[in-house]
């Protein structure tokens, strides 16, 4: 039988009929004109068991369900405003496999100016039967509330309650109801000189009268002025008038929010905003403008003490010329160099060599150049002669924080030491450390202190703390003191770290304890109230109150954050679709609404304010012919921006596998699904991913994922706890005819640590695309690869080729490598800085995982490697810090050049035993120093190929400078040092 919504015209004649009393349907006598005021709203719970969250309960299936995780239970639906509530209704699937049961249930609710709950139906057993009532049961209630919730006590057939729908029927209480109507604006067509005003109209459409508020007017997505409105009876509506001032040409969205803070409560909050249907266009005025387009350094990425210049692109957007002579000013570090700027008419753009030149100094700088920087000119615009970019210097990434270790800090603890092997995947914290060593507090007064060298407003601590001893992870705190005086507690978890198993596979480990543990280490971080000097002795110590068993600690990081970055002009906040910061509760749907809106063309660029936003579900685009959770459409033609990666943070509170309606199991219930023309930056995104695959298959999700496409720009996003950060290329049989794979997608800024597979990985036919100026820290898999994998339309066209790694620092990867490349033709491996990998190379060429071919060129230069390479699949095989495996097919036109590879775990480079040649393979300028337990270069005995080498240096290698072993293939000419090869 198919069951049907009821009208209130309906409800008289099935009374008669009785089928409402015998609880066959979901209404009460005296709920004739009443609706089902739960659809559609938010549905909480006092906690979930597995898979089956509280979403369920309001999904409007009843094959779905809440199942909470154990006695007693609660079930929240927030209703939003107050109603007169006449009954509730508790469904569970009335399929026959679903048996009889009995649930002892208690209703109570809160009003909307309630702080506590009060009983609306005392706690009774209702029977839930798929024969008597199809498994649904009505309860009569009666009361005013704005929450509903159910609590649970025991269920005959479960562990914990079950609910598949809720539905609670009443009629809306009287409440205002606020609204935006009439907006205009004045003058008509306005020049960037005049002073604008907006003017519009607020209605109370409720049922009762509403107190004082404000509205706000927004142009192009930012709040540029606020008027307040008086109080208003019912049906009242009033005038308001906003001054917005001078705005710089362009086209402008014009919207006002009416109580813009929700203190208001309204019978629908939904309706508070107005953006008009034609934007607000703002013309040109006369006159010159001039704006610094870019910066271009010579030498692009100069070495340690190069001597660097620079040339300034400066532009006039102006309606008339500008005469020569005005100065263009740089700053790099503490140089400052000057340019005269010769005459530059409207529309031109001059590119201005300035004087002198910069030492170029380890890390990189920032660069930031000004135009007209003695104000000489009366120009449309001064605020918009400033332009910045970082220079990044020698290699590895120019991070913005100075990282320190324990053990070369003022201590008291335990100095902790790796093994000669490096030992890995037998809880073995040492081999776990930046620079295998770290510092463990046992004792009470015990601590670490590390003296800054740059000032700092913010600190992560790279750390670990016991498990709980049912798994699961447990929090502690320990004491931050700054030149002993106490600053703060700082939060430390071990939920994300903890994995347990002797398995070489990743999905095979469990968080459930037991055995050997690794990937040992996760972080904590915190912005502090206020900035500390060079020299600060900041001093993480165990106090009393700190009651972990005990505290390692490895490194931490000391930056000087920005103040959040300002809303730019076009950007529309997400809060003006909903969006709350800090209060905990899911923002997702406001997040996608604003994509979409920036999708479709309403507004320019999305913009995250500072604070803590919630996400609980994917951002992509809905697929109106819903081709199931395995073929998903991704965004395009989206800009999202954010005020800072430490200032607009994105989390989410629940595990993918816990999540409900995820859309794709693989990537995951967070972050963004990307299909083309994407450009995100200055956020952070923090997954809650505890295990790759474990445990039931529970991955931790991917926080950018999608096909890419072209045109796709990321920049400056912090990505935690996910399963990977960023997976780029799509299998060609998801959704064939989107088809569209990454091409010269860029990546900078990126900061992604502490994941359980990989940071980047370029797959699916990735090429022209590059991660650059990026860092990594304790993932799960390669920190960056180019996968040419054969998923893909025409493996003849779709391959991975012409990729670029440039000037990223990597450490401690916990599996697998820190750059893998798996076939393809000319991609590049530059200026790097890899060190401590756990159990594989730094830098690993393989044709395993089935590729692609490799083909033509691949480049490996300028890279510095330090104890790096390690032992895996049952401590067997041990890798090399480069290793060339050709498991199958040959990997031919290698060339690895000025790099050095320091303090080895094994050998220096290894040309691994496989089906494959490695013929012509070019070694130039390579120093190999400390070979703990291997050679500088080895070809083991099934190698195939051969190598010149070219200006390389070996020393101190416990198994020799060149090693090839007997039975071996591989060649080799040229001596190190005038070492001879050993057989």
């Amino acid at each position: 039988m198919r069951w049907k919504r009821l009208t209130g015209r309906t409800v008289a004649g099935l009374l008669t009929a009785g089928l409402i009393s015998a609880g066959l349907l979901p209404v009460t006598a005296s709920a004739a004109e009443a609706t089902d005021l739960a659809r559609g709203k938010t549905v909480t719970a006092s906690g979930s068991h597995g898979g089956y969250p509280a979403a369920n309960a309001n999904d409007g299936k009843v094959d779905s369900y809440w199942e909470s995780n154990g006695h007693p239970a609660d079930l929240t639906v927030k209703l939003g405003a107050d109603a007169d509530v006449q009954s509730v209704v508790v469904k569970l699937n009335p399929d026959p496999i679903w048996a009889t049961r009995t649930q002892d249930i208690q209703v109570l609710g809160r009003k909307q100016d309630g702080t506590a709950f009060s009983s609306l139906r005392a706690r009774a057993g209702y029977v839930f039967n798929p024969s008597s009532n199809r498994n649904t049961v009505t309860i009569p209630v009666a009361g005013r509330v704005a929450d509903l919730q159910l609590k649970f006590f025991s269920n005959t057939e479960a562990p914990g309650a079950q609910v598949a729908e809720i539905q609670v029927f009443g009629t809306a209480a009287p409440n205002p109801d606020l609204t935006v109507s009439a907006l205009s604006w004045s003058p008509t067509s306005p020049s960037e000189t005049d002073d604008i005003t907006v003017q519009g109209t607020v209605r109370n459409a409720g049922s009762a009268a509403s107190p004082a508020t404000t509205v706000n007017v927004s142009l192009g997505g930012v709040v540029v002025g606020s008027a307040p409105v008086g109080p208003l009876a019912a049906g009242a509506s009033a005038p308001v008038s906003v001054s917005v001032g001078k705005r710089p040409q362009g086209s402008y969205t014009v919207s006002a929010l009416v109580d813009p803070t929700d203190t208001v409560v309204e019978s629908d909050n939904t309706n508070n905003s107005r953006t008009t249907a034609s934007p607000l266009v703002v013309g040109q005025s006369p006159g010159p403008d001039l704006e610094v387009r870019a910066i271009t350094s010579s030498p692009a990425n100069p070495a340690v003490g190069a001597a660097v210049t620079f040339t300034v692109a400066v532009h006039n957007r102006g309606t008339s010329a500008v005469s020569a002579g005005t100065v263009t000013r740089l700053t790099v570090g503490s140089t400052t160099l000057n340019g005269t700027t010769p005459a530059i008419a409207a529309g031109a753009t001059a590119n201005v060599t300035v004087g002198g030149s910069w030492t170029a100094a380890s890390g990189g700088a920032t660069l930031s150049a000004t135009a007209d920087a003695t104000n000489l000119v009366a120009e449309t615009s001064e605020t918009n002669n400033t332009f910045a970019r970082s220079i990044v210097v020698g290699r590895g990434a120019a991070v913005p924080y100075t990282e320190l270790e324990a053990e070369k800090a003022n201590y008291q603890g335990t100095l902790l030491q790796s093994d000669a092997e490096r030992t890995f995947g037998h809880t073995n914290f040492a081999t776990e450390s930046s620079g295998r060593e770290s510092v463990r507090l046992n004792s009470t007064g015990q601590y670490v202190e590390f003296t800054s060298t740059a000032p700092a407003n913010s600190i992560v601590v790279r750390n670990s703390i016991p498990d709980a001893p049912g798994g699961g992870g447990r929090e502690a705190t320990i004491s931050l003191y700054a030149d002993g005086k106490f600053v703060r507690k700082l939060d430390l978890s071990s939920k994300h770290s903890w994995l347990y198993g002797n398995t070489d596979s990743p999905e095979g480990l469990t968080n459930t304890p037991g055995g050997d543990a690794r990937r040992l280490f996760d972080e904590s971080h915190a912005l502090l109230t206020e900035t500390y000097p060079v020299g600060t002795k900041f001093r993480l110590q165990r106090d009393a109150s700190d009651n972990a068993a005990f505290y390692i600690i490895d490194l931490i990081d000391l930056e000087q954050v920005a103040a959040p970055s300002s809303q730019p002009s076009g950007c529309v906040p997400i809060t003006t679709y909903g969006a709350v910061a800090n209060d905990g509760l899911d923002d997702t749907a406001a997040i996608q609404r604003a994509v979409t809106a920036n999708q479709n063309g309403e507004i320019d660029c999305v913009w995250i304010p500072a604070g803590q936003w919630r996400q609980e579900q994917k951002i992509l685009t809905d697929d109106p012919l819903d081709r199931g959770q395995w073929n998903q459409v991704g965004i395009r033609d989206v800009t999202i921006r954010g005020a800072g990666m430490w200032h607009s943070q994105l989390y989410t509170l629940t595990p993918p596998h816990e999540a409900g309606g995820i859309n794709h199991p693989h990537e995951g219930n967070f972050g963004f699904d990307i299909d083309e023309n994407t450009q995100i930056s200055d956020i952070a995104i923090f997954g809650s991913g505890t295990i790759r695959g474990g445990d039931g298959n529970h991955e931790g999700g991917v926080a950018l994922n999608g096909r890419f496409g072209k045109d796709t720009k990321i920049s400056n996003v912090w990505i935690e706890h996910a399963n990977v950060g960023v997976w780029a290329g799509r299998d060609f049989d998801n959704i064939q005819e989107l088809w569209n794979p990454g091409d010269g997608v860029e990546f900078t800024g990126m900061r992604i640590r502490n994941t359980y597979a990989d940071g980047i990985n370029f797959a699916n036919g990735t090429r022209n695309s590059t991660v650059y100026n990026s860092s990594f820290r304790n993932t799960g898999d390669d920190a960056l690869a180019v996968w040419s994998s054969k998923y893909v339309k025409d493996q003849s066209v779709d391959i991975g080729h012409d990729n670029s790694f440039r000037n990223n620092t990597i450490q401690l990867p916990w599996r697998a490598n820190g750059i893998a490349i798996y076939g393809g033709y000319g991609n590049k491996i530059e200026n790097n800085l890899i060190s401590d990998t756990m159990n594989y190379p730094a830098i690993m060429l393989a044709t395993d995982h089935d590729p692609l071919p490799f083909s033509g060129q691949t480049l490996i230069a300028n890279n510095g490697l330090y104890r790096t390479g390690g032992a895996f699949w049952n401590e067997d095989q041990e890798f090399g810090a480069i290793t060339l495996f050709p498991q199958n097919l040959p990997i031919p036109g290698v060339t690895i050049r000025d790099t050095d590879i320091v303090d080895s775990t094994y050998d220096g480079i290894q040309f691994k035993t496989g089906g494959g040649l490695m013929p012509d393979v070019k070694i130039q300028n390579v120093r190999i120093d400390k070979s703990n337990n291997g050679s500088g270069i080895l070809a083991m005995g099934g190698a195939r190929g051969n190598a010149t080498l070219t200006g390389v240096t070996i020393t101190d290698s416990r198994d020799g400078h060149v090693l090839i072993e007997p039975g071996s293939q591989f060649t080799i000419s040229g001596a190190p040092n005038g070492a001879r090869a050993k057989r």
